[in-house]
């Protein structure tokens, strides 16, 4: 019986190993058998082609008064009257402050009797010397009487033109109590009121006007840049246009864009030792006073335009682990070739490129994360808005948006 039992065993083992090699041989992928390997991965593209831009530079600055004008009285006295309503708009010559004026109206009035006395007293003087001067060729008087006369003629002419400066003086003090304002503008809150006691040219102001409308915007930049654009212009990269690169455009602290252009005034001559920069000045017309003194506001600066720009897609820049920027690009036999970047700036959701790339590279902008460099690749157009690939570029592509990022 356990003879049977042995045979039984050993017929089953050789009927069953078999199965279960040609069921193990069945799993094995094509590969194995020796059968064609995967076909070339397919990738989405962008064909370089040179373009004509307009740069541009956004700088951070701060707008201030066209003209400010501190409000500090040119005579002492007691304040009468305030003559204008705080956080108005004034007019140039308008009266703010009226200081008493009974001090110097009578001081006016006395030097204006002074002069009238001297004025009566001339012609008494004239003609004694006058007569003196007669007498004195038939030596009916003595040389001194005519010298004393002539010089007592002299003394009264003086004595009128000191009281004729007095009166003047006395007009322009009395003048002085009506205190205007010098420049149209907004003026502040006064620092006295009706009984204050100020004194001529005193140092804290009654209050100040500051003019805006034009107002400036003063915006900083450093030499760096001013350095790298002029190497720009004059490597023939650049090219400007004339009077409009003077127009400027201002973003608001909220985003907005601000409606009305701008003109850049001038480029100060020193540079800010402590942030290595130069104040760029502009002027913007104002009428509706949305542009407020000491107000954050962002300045777009026309740099020139570049004729023949090279623009990828920002998905498209992937970067190495030191941080540099590259693409890759379907070359030679539809192979993938990797290509190191220089970079000048972010414009819209694309990189500005200075080298790395030429016109007419197909820069691969989808499937990036299933290709390396030297695989081959089947390249169809990429179409903006659409992800027929299921996949944006990976390793971190266009995460750099400031300017000249990796460059």
């Amino acid at each position: 019986m356990a003879d049977t039992r042995l045979i039984l065993l050993k017929i089953l083992t050789l009927v069953v190993f078999p199965v279960f090699l040609w069921l193990g041989g069945c799993d094995r992928g094509p590969s194995e058998h020796g059968g064609p390997p995967p076909g070339p991965r397919a990738v989405s593209v962008v064909t370089v082609k040179p373009q004509r831009v307009e740069l541009s530079t956004e700088l951070p600055g701060r707008t201030a008064a066209f003209r400010i004008a501190e409000i500090r009285p040119q005579v002492s006295g007691l304040i009468k009257r305030r003559l204008f309503t705080e956080g108005t708009d004034v007019k140039a010559g308008q009266v703010l402050y009226q200081i008493d004026p009974a001090e110097f109206q009578a001081a006016l009035d006395n030097a204006k009797a002074a002069l009238a006395k001297a004025e009566a007293n001339l012609p008494a003087i004239q003609l004694r010397a006058d007569r003196f001067k007669e007498l004195l060729a038939t030596k009916a008087v003595s040389q001194q009487d005519y010298d004393d006369a002539t010089a007592a003629l002299k003394q009264a002419d003086a004595e009128i033109e000191y009281w004729k400066a007095q009166v003047k003086t006395a007009r322009i003090n009395l003048g002085y109590t009506k205190i205007t304002a010098p420049i149209p503008g907004r003026i502040g809150p006064s620092n006295v009121t009706e009984g204050a006691i100020v004194t001529a040219y005193q140092p804290t102001p009654l209050a100040t006007i500051q003019q805006l409308d034009p107002i400036y915007v003063d915006v900083p930049r450093s030499t760096t840049e001013l350095l790298r654009l002029k190497r720009r212009l004059q490597s023939g990269n650049l090219d400007h246009n004339g009077r409009d690169q003077t127009k400027v455009r201002l973003i608001l602290e909220d985003g907005m864009p601000y409606l009305l252009e701008g003109t850049l005034q001038f480029r100060d001559v020193s540079v800010d030792p402590t942030t290595g920069s130069v104040t760029l000045r502009m002027v913007f017309p104002n009428p509706e006073k949305v542009l407020l003194p000491k107000m954050f506001v962002r300045a777009v600066i026309k740099e020139g335009v570049r004729e023949a720009a090279i623009l990828v897609p920002q998905q498209a820049v992937a970067r190495t682990p030191k941080g540099e920027p590259y693409v890759l690009v379907v070359g030679a036999g539809e192979r993938v070739e990797m290509r190191m970047l220089k970079l000048d700036r972010a414009i819209g959701d694309k990189w500005l490129v200075d080298s790395g790339v030429s016109p007419g590279d197909r820069v691969i902008v989808e499937g990036l994360q299933f290709v390396r460099p030297g695989m081959p690749v089947k390249a169809a157009p990429f179409h903006e808005g659409k992800n027929a690939m299921g996949a944006r570029g990976g390793d971190g592509a266009g995460q750099d948006t400031r300017p000249g990022g990796g460059a």
